[in-house]
């Protein structure tokens, strides 16, 4: 029984050498990152900034709005009952959102990058 691990694949089993601090520096300097970094921030604090003012809606309507929170939609439902649990489907909206983003725009960038790092360009 052997405890070497398998080469990954497509390798040449070789290891491949580690990029330094320098040409770490060089990437991020480069306008390829600029871009996936602002393609990154352009998506992420809009919409950070506008789930933060969505709950902060949501908090400050709990407590200086009583009454219209308490208003019954339905049965035992009532706005507040539902605004919160918007709360949570917004959650999910918003890493849907950020999941085909990335899919589409961030992760093609970063892996362009990636090969040219390891390709030693």
């Amino acid at each position: 029984m052997t405890t070497e691990a398998a080469p990954p694949p497509g390798g040449t089993g070789a290891p491949a050498a580690s990029p330094t601090a320098e040409e770490f520096t060089v990437v991020q300097q480069s306008a390829e990152f600029a871009e996936l970094r602002r393609a990154h921030r352009s998506f992420a604090f809009p919409l950070t900034v506008a789930f933060i003012a969505w709950y902060l809606l949501y908090v400050l309507l709990s407590n200086y709005a009583g009454g219209f929170m308490g208003t019954k939609l339905f049965g035992n439902i009532n706005v507040a009952l539902v605004l919160g649990l918007a709360q949570f489907g917004t959650t999910f909206l918003i890493a849907w959102l950020y999941s085909r983003h990335a899919a589409e725009k961030l992760d093609p960038r970063a892996a362009a990058i990636k090969a040219r790092m390891e390709a030693g360009e």
